[in-house]
């Protein structure tokens, strides 16, 4: 049976994806959890229905076309079309360019971009015909500046954001909300916490504060929409 409100959430695991699925299964979305490994996918679709929510579980392969139109064809048949699109899915190449391999270049620019356009044309019909829905993509430090040896990462996230913007621009008065989020710092993630566990708790983002965000710009006024937001711990140097 459809449900009227349905959240889709590309890129969830350990961090930010679990805890926006989280979020907005409290506020009464049933929500879509996609990601390609599906032992996370389990985990979190289990603790939403354990705390009274409605989860589908979706493997999907975001930088492959045929993988993300029948990840989303199976959202729309199982849980109805999606008013909220949270594109978090994520990947990471350091290396010169001289070091990087065109396959490893093209790769992670396919997961932190391509596949943003991708989620986004399986959403967007349904939402400009409704006049309703929200965007949200994960955006990084590097959607603004490029490191050395972040080529591969810092392309396919500027990308992100030049996507994002154009949207904005094209659907915003059509209805649909399309928002950036920059994650200036590291997530308190299990893996980030281990590998610096000498590291104060407090100098790491919050994740489900992160994800209150993500909440808050749904839930915005079509008369004050927030195109970018960046965020970061209150100890970031920037």
């Amino acid at each position: 049976m459809a449900q009227s409100r349905v959240a889709a959430v590309l890129g969830v695991g350990p961090g930010l994806g679990e805890a926006v699925s989280r979020r907005f299964s409290a506020e009464g979305f049933a929500v879509a959890v996609m990601a390609r490994g599906r032992p996370d996918l389990l985990r979190v679709r289990g603790e939403i229905e354990q705390a009274g929510g409605r989860a589908l579980d979706v493997t999907c392969d975001a930088s492959e076309p045929a993988s993300v139109a029948g990840a989303f064809q199976r959202v729309r048949d199982e849980l109805g079309d999606p008013e909220v699109l949270v594109y978090n899915a994520g990947a990471f190449t350091l290396g010169g360019v001289l070091e990087l391999p065109v396959e490893g270049f093209e790769s992670t620019w396919r997961v932190n971009c391509l596949g943003g356009f991708l989620a986004a044309r399986e959403v967007l019909p349904s939402m400009v015909e409704r006049r309703r829905g929200t965007m949200i993509f994960t955006g990084a430090t590097s959607s603004l500046r490029a490191g050395a040896r972040y080529a591969a990462f810092a392309v396919g996230k500027f990308g992100l954001r030049a996507l994002a913007h154009s949207m904005a621009r094209e659907v915003g008065p059509r209805g649909v909300h399309v928002a950036h989020v920059v994650i200036d710092g590291q997530i308190d993630t299990p893996q980030n916490l281990e590998r610096w566990s000498d590291r104060v708790r407090e100098t790491f983002l919050s994740a489900d504060r992160i994800a209150d965000a993500y909440f808050q710009l749904h839930a915005q006024d079509p008369t004050a929409w927030t195109l970018e937001l960046d965020l970061r711990p209150a100890t970031e140097e920037f």
